[in-house]
């Protein structure tokens, strides 16, 4: 992976968000190798020299003290550190953003790990050779947040038989779960039937006519979130799915398809689905450019997926009518199935983080809260 810095990229008119932060993170490698020792051998010097050689063999003798009082004063020996390597997806959105500082926070050198995580850029060739290298320096744990839900079983049975446990985080995978040891995230097949419920909800006996900016192709959370909105869908004979495209989870992808549901079926929808917050910021771009109105004043229901900060602050102000969270703190969950590994203690083969909505003031749900200033100020991302 490269070593930019991993910051959160300029959302919608970040100058008009209250409270808005910026996450500065850095993506290296941290890895740490001991150095091999040198190897020692049986000189034939002459006698004349062997005063030269004693002087040599004290100076080297004073060295290796001084470098081990240094070594004694570090509060943290490198062979001590629980080395992880984590393959992360990328930095498309926000959330991504806080997920890659949550695990650079709870897997710090103070708290006993070293990690190694590697943004692979959405490339999923790029997360297999991840993969393949932490394996080929002899990790000891294998965290993957997939790219794509297919494709693992030969890398996965490559870590395997190296020995390393790996842990699936954050999205799921099309393989056998004998092939990796834990698995941590939200079920997003749940959160698109969240969206579902609200909707049905929120409309009552209204017709439905709906678009979906759908998050990247392959991607389990666009699967499972598209999956569980449908089966909601499936229930309201006066519901309709327009169209459905992929905004690719960025900013730049829901407005450039958005532009092109308002030239396809302008005046034809009432409703937009985002599939993270970041489509979201640029399905509005493309509505306001467009003079079409949205949120609780407006023509079109607008529901997005993530409930990040800026996310919620657009729900805050009734521009977004509701946002389905996916709980981006996860590292704290993997770290504590890590320690019962470590401790060879029994731990969840599954473990589902929590995840709730939110929508709009002056909306009232059983299936979500309502947003309030001080809800926002008590979000940890």
């Amino acid at each position: 992976g490269d070593h930019r810095d991993l910051h959160s990229f300029p959302t919608r008119r970040s100058s008009d968000l209250k409270n808005g932060r910026k996450a500065e993170t850095a993506n290296g490698s941290v890895l740490n190798e001991k150095p091999m020792a040198g190897a020692t051998c049986k000189s034939i010097f002459s006698k004349r020299k062997r005063g030269i050689i004693t002087m040599k063999k004290k100076l080297a003798v004073m060295a290796l003290a001084a470098a081990t009082l240094s070594m004694m004063a570090m509060p943290v020996y490198a062979d001590d550190l629980v080395t992880v390597g984590y393959a992360q997806v990328g930095h498309e959105s926000d959330w991504r953003t806080a997920n890659t500082q949550n695990y650079q926070d709870v897997f710090s050198e103070d708290a006993g790990y070293s990690l190694d995580l590697v943004d692979c850029d959405n490339d999923n060739a790029a997360q297999l050779e991840a993969v393949r290298t932490f394996i080929s320096k002899d990790m000891d744990y294998i965290v993957i947040a997939p790219i794509q839900s297919a494709g693992w079983d030969t890398v996965l049975q490559e870590a395997q038989d190296a020995g390393i446990p790996v842990i699936i985080a954050d999205r799921e995978i099309e393989a056998s779960d004998d092939l990796y040891d834990a698995w941590v995230g939200t079920n997003t097949t749940n959160e698109g039937i969240t969206a579902g419920n609200w909707l049905a909800e929120y409309l009552g006996d209204k017709d439905a006519n709906i678009l979906v900016i759908e998050g990247s192709v392959g991607a389990s959370a666009a699967l499972g979130r598209t999956e569980g909105f449908n089966q909601v869908a499936g229930e309201h004979d006066n519901w309709k799915i327009l169209d459905s495209q992929s905004g690719d989870f960025t900013q730049a992808g829901g407005q450039e398809v958005m532009e092109s549901f308002i030239k396809s079926y302008e005046g034809q929808f009432n409703v937009v689905i985002c599939q993270n917050d970041n489509e979201a910021y640029g399905a509005m771009d493309a509505m306001d450019a467009a003079g079409i109105t949205y949120g609780v004043d407006g023509d079109v229901t607008l529901i997005s997926f993530d409930a990040t900060h800026d996310g919620l602050q657009y729900t805050l102000d009734g521009k977004i009518n509701c946002d389905v969270e996916c709980n981006p703190i996860q590292a704290e969950v993997v770290k504590g199935v890590i320690e019962k590994m470590q401790a060879g203690e029994e731990f969840e083969k599954t473990t589902l983080v929590e995840d709730q909505a939110f929508v709009a003031p002056g909306i009232e749900s059983e299936y979500a809260t309502t947003m309030t200033d001080e809800v926002l100020a008590g979000r940890a991302y």
